[in-house]
C-alpha cells in the first residue's frame, strides 16, 4: 500500500478506478477557478460568496479581509498548478493527492471551529468541507484499487 501512496518510481501510469481519476480532474478544475474568483473578484468573493458582512466593516479592515482572500486564492491557484502537473505528468501521485485533500478539508473544519467567523449566511466552502472529507477518502480508497 505504501508504494502505492509514495511510489519509488513516480510516473504517469494510474493504476486506480477511472472514477477516482475523473474526480481529480473535476477538483483541479474547481481549485483552479475558485483561486481565480478569489485572486480577481474586487470582494475576493469575501462578501459576495461567503458572505461576509464586509460592509459593516471599517475599510481597512474590509481591505484586509479581501487582502486575505486573495491571497488565499494565490495559494489555492498554486495547488491547482501542482494539481495540473500531477495530471499531464505524475498521475501515480494521485492517491496521494487525495490524502492531501483529505488533511486540507478536514483542517478547514478544525480552523473553523477554533476560529469562527461570523458570515450572513453558510458559505460555499463551509458546506464544501463537509462534502469533500468523505469524498477524499471514498476517491482514495478507489484510487489504491487496482484496474483489472
Amino acid at each position: 500500500m505504501i508504494n502505492q501512496v509514495l511510489p519509488a518510481t513516480i510516473n504517469n501510469e494510474y493504476k486506480g478506478h477511472k472514477l477516482a481519476l475523473y474526480v481529480f480532474y473535476l477538483i483541479t478544475v474547481m481549485t483552479v477557478g475558485r483561486s481565480l474568483v478569489h485572486m480577481f473578484a474586487t470582494d475576493g468573493g469575501a462578501q459576495s460568496i461567503a458572505t461576509i458582512p464586509l460592509d459593516s466593516y471599517s475599510t481597512p479592515a474590509a481591505q484586509t479581509v479581501i487582502l486575505i482572500f486573495a491571497l488565499w486564492g494565490l495559494s489555492q491557484l498554486t495547488m491547482g498548478v501542482f494539481y495540473v502537473i500531477i495530471i499531464f505528468r505524475y498521475k501515480s501521485l494521485i492517491p496521494l493527492m487525495y490524502i492531501f485533500l483529505f488533511i486540507e478539508y478536514a483542517m478547514r473544519l478544525v480552523m473553523m471551529y477554533m476560529k469562527p467567523i461570523i458570515t450572513e449566511e453558510t458559505a460555499p466552502g463551509a458546506t464544501g468541507n463537509y462534502i469533500f472529507i468523505p469524498l477524499s477518502i471514498v476517491m482514495f480508497i478507489l484510487s489504491m484499487r487496482k484496474r483489472s
